[in-house]
Order: structure tokens, then sequence, then C-alpha cells
């Protein structure tokens, strides 16, 4: 991301944040994470 990005907020519940937090690896971003999803589910 850079630093001239705008960025937003989402709401989800603390279960969701969990679930999210465990696909990832020590060290990503929820950024990171959720971009790696979306490009999975374009596969």
């Amino acid at each position: 991301m850079k630093r001239t990005d705008i960025v937003t907020s989402i709401q989800i519940t603390p279960s969701t944040r969990d679930k999210l937090k465990a696909l990832g690896m020590k060290g990503e971003t929820y950024e990171d994470i959720i971009l790696k999803l979306i490009k999975k589910s374009k596969n």
C-alpha cells in the first residue's frame, strides 16, 4: 500500500476477525489476507 492510498474501515464481528486472522501468516496485515483471498477466489 502506498502512503497516498486512502484507507477505509469495514465493520466485522470479532468472530469474523478471528477467522480472517487465522487465514493469515505472522506478519501479514488484514489487507494482505483479504487481497490473497480475492486473488484465490478469481482462480
